[in-house]
């Protein structure tokens, strides 16, 4: 299968983000016994909209133009971070049945999952990819490095035709999951992008999740042949 650029409206990313958002909420991972040290960066402030530029609601501005047409691009099938000596094959992760985003299951913390209501990796657009940080029964999780994450790291992403998408590593942000900045992760972007989300900052042992999110911004540099 093979997917091109989508052109969100107002409306529908009201909808979409109240769906996404949850990955703010949700926990990609449980804490170690012991608690290890995952590497992070500091917490950054989300983003604040102008003032003369209010929020997208259901009401509010006309939906932009679409976008052209973009060449069709295949499914992703895996990944891998040299940098971190990371990769895995990739889950196809949806919305379960109360709008929640999925994420993999908590005895597969070494695999990560491509969302499939985004674009496909190296289409116009935020690409996402979703993993645990770690679990109190399997250790480490796919995503425990993330932080450590340092601008030109190159993430490549294998696909179903055959060819690899090469992104390089913009910057890793690390947001409290009650001020997770929805749009600037998910929302349109000119160009092909990805996004790698975990959890991150201190466990809290009676929610039983991270207090944070920790999310790496890369930007397609090369497609090339596997």
């Amino acid at each position: 299968m093979v997917r091109g650029t989508r052109a969100v409206g107002a409306r529908t990313w009201v909808l979409l983000a109240l769906a996404l958002a949850v990955v703010a909420a949700v926990a990609l991972g449980v804490a170690l016994t012991g608690q290890q040290q995952v590497p992070q960066p500091p917490v950054s402030a989300a983003p604040s909209l102008p003032a003369a530029t209010p929020a997208p609601t259901p009401s509010g501005p006309p939906a932009p133009d679409p976008a052209p047409a973009a060449a069709e691009v295949a499914e992703p099938v895996s990944f891998r971070i040299p940098a971190l000596g990371v990769g895995s094959d990739l889950l196809e992760l949806g919305l379960q049945d109360d709008g929640t985003v999925e994420v993999p299951p908590l005895d597969a913390v070494d695999v990560a999952g491509w969302y499939r209501e985004s674009p496909a990796p190296g289409a116009v657009g935020p690409a996402v990819l979703l993993g645990h940080v770690d679990s109190a029964e399997h250790g480490p999780g796919i995503f425990f490095e993330l932080g450590a994450l340092t601008p030109g790291a190159e993430v490549e992403v294998a696909r179903e035709d055959g060819t690899v998408a090469v992104f390089a590593v913009d910057r890793v942000e690390r947001y409290a999951k009650a001020d997770f900045p929805t749009l600037r992760v998910y929302g349109n972007t000119a160009d092909p992008q990805l996004r790698l989300i975990t959890c991150g900052g201190e466990f809290d042992p009676t929610a039983r999740s991270y207090e944070d999110n920790i999310v790496a911004y890369a930007t397609l540099v090369d497609t090339r042949s596997a």
